[in-house]
């Protein structure tokens, strides 16, 4: 089990840095500005509301990778 947690408050650009399989999933929740200057200071939180997600349910998601 991974030592890391992702939370919502994480910036989408430290959640890439830990795990590079986490693009697809954001892409595939439709976050398709992953590489744009907000996710260098944007949080999950903060994307996820802009794109209209649970950015609970995504939280869940990039964890289960992490944890795979």
């Amino acid at each position: 089990m991974s030592a890391v947690t992702i939370t919502k408050d994480m910036i989408i650009s430290d959640i890439l840095k830990l795990d590079e399989r986490a693009v697809p999933i954001l892409m595939d929740a439709g976050m398709h500005c992953i590489g744009c200057p907000s996710a260098q200071g944007e949080s999950l939180e903060e994307a996820a509301m802009v794109h209209g997600l649970d950015a609970d349910e995504i939280t869940d998601v990039l964890n289960d990778l992490l944890n795979q």
